[in-house]
């Protein structure tokens, strides 16, 4: 099992910017690849990011060049900076871990985070 723990949700105006956090824990050799997706009220959840182990990246439409994924190995942790946010990136964000071959599918992901929430004021 991998545990994975979230923080770094709030609220901010559009325009502001805001650092999500995801810390995994338990049996990481299990997995090689982490990433964010979120849920907004009446929708489904959607992919935001991915990072392999080997840092290859990988973003939706909607916030590619806004949005940068890294990732701190030493620390099991993985990053979503988020620029320029607008009213439609509010959603609640969750964590996300497994294999980098299934970890696009939202039903194939291995394992989720709790979720934090993102609110952005117009």
């Amino acid at each position: 099992q991998v545990q994975l723990v979230e923080s770094g949700g709030g609220l901010v105006q559009a325009g502001g910017s805001l650092r999500l956090s995801c810390a995994a824990s338990g049996n990481i050799f299990s997995i090689n690849a982490m990433g964010w997706y979120r849920q907004a009220p009446g929708k489904q959840r959607e992919l935001v990011a991915t990072i392999t182990s080997g840092s290859s990246t990988n973003y939706a439409d909607s916030v590619k060049g806004r949005f940068t994924i890294s990732r701190d190995n030493a620390k099991n942790t993985v990053y979503l900076q988020m620029n320029s946010l607008k009213p439609e990136d509010t959603a609640v964000y969750y964590c996300a871990a497994g294999r980098s071959s299934t970890i696009p599918f939202r039903a194939l992901v291995g394992y989720w985070g709790q979720g934090t929430k993102v609110t952005v004021s117009s």
